[in-house]
């Protein structure tokens, strides 16, 4: 059976005429919501007439920016390369939705949004002087060349249920980054802040967009959701050193499997899970494993935690190898 023939359903439900009016729906309510677009020359000089008060504003930047922790460098670097991964989500949706459709359509406005993110985040850090830019540079481009081939690539409805659960963790990440990096500089805390607002209204459209799907094809989207809600690999898995990136914003209490829990137990209830009836024996167990998920992350959380105690030296060519502790 080839990919297509496998989910026809997935297709036909995303593709058919009841989604397309949802995704019309959601995506005037994203723009509503939205309040004006913003762009990295509102937080950053970029003029072609450079004044003194230019160069005033660069060297203040680089002073404050240069009492940033090690850790909160670490955390932004992981956060950027999460966000010029962009190109792989972008093909992702692509494949499954098109661009004949609303979900087309949204494709690209999310993808245009999405793209300002890593350009401001890009901006500052080479503005703030606050990595070995060459090696971040590499890193990245290692990432992009090494690609993102999840095994769920060709299931519409676990791309979705991934992408939901991906913008709420990256609004978690960039909110929690900008307030430990706002101790020390307050634009870069405004800058994430700003990204952060952005995950949150792109977390509700695909919040309720998998709501829409879930309404359509109960038992098709219960079952893919059990496939790809009891964990997830961020899209910078396939870097190097990825791992250690991860923990360190673990310990530093940026991201950790606690808030994925939460992020887990946010999606249920909004999709009303335990709630849903009149579903078939392969849809009913899907619902009762989902339901049993976050009993599984606490106990796994636990154990984390207790591994975290002990303290762990760290040290990464994106900060001139500089080592820390924490």
């Amino acid at each position: 059976m080839n990919t297509s023939s496998r989910y026809a359903r997935q297709f036909e439900v995303l593709r058919g005429k009841a989604m397309d009016d949802v995704v019309g729906v959601l995506m005037r309510r994203h723009e509503s919501r939205r309040g004006g677009l913003w762009y990295s020359s509102q937080f950053l000089p970029a003029g072609e007439v450079v004044v003194p008060e230019d160069d005033e504003t660069a060297r203040d930047l680089r002073k404050r920016a240069s009492t940033l922790p090690d850790w909160v460098r670490v955390s932004i670097a992981l956060n950027i390369w999460t966000e010029e991964g962009l190109p792989h989500f972008h093909r992702l949706l692509a494949g499954v939705v098109g661009y004949d459709s609303n979900l087309g359509k949204w494709n690209n406005l999310w993808t245009a949004e999405e793209d300002r993110h890593g350009n401001v985040l890009r901006d500052y850090a080479r503005a703030a002087r606050i990595f070995d830019f060459l090696s971040f540079e590499i890193q990245q481009f290692e990432y992009i060349r090494a690609g993102f081939n999840p095994p769920w690539a060709a299931s519409p409805f676990k791309v979705f249920v991934y992408t939901t659960l991906q913008e709420k963790a990256t609004q978690i990440s960039h909110g929690r980054t900008g307030a430990a990096a706002g101790r020390h500089e307050p634009l870069l805390e405004q800058i994430l802040r700003k990204v952060a607002e952005d995950e949150a209204r792109h977390y509700a459209f695909y919040l309720d967009l998998y709501k829409a799907v879930i309404d359509q094809d109960p038992n098709g989207a219960l079952v893919a959701a059990n496939e790809i809600l009891p964990h997830i690999d961020m899209p910078g898995v396939s870097m190097p050193d990825f791992g250690d990136y991860v923990e360190v914003e673990a310990r530093a209490g940026i991201y950790t499997l606690r808030n994925y829990k939460a992020v887990v137990e946010g999606v249920l209830r909004h999709w009303g899970v335990s709630t849903r009836q009149n579903l078939d024996p392969e849809g009913t167990l899907a619902q009762e494993e989902i339901c049993a998920i976050p009993e599984r992350l606490e106990k796994a959380a636990q154990r984390i935690e207790r591994r975290l105690l002990n303290k762990k030296t760290f040290s990464f060519r994106v900060i001139h190898g500089r080592e820390f502790t924490l």
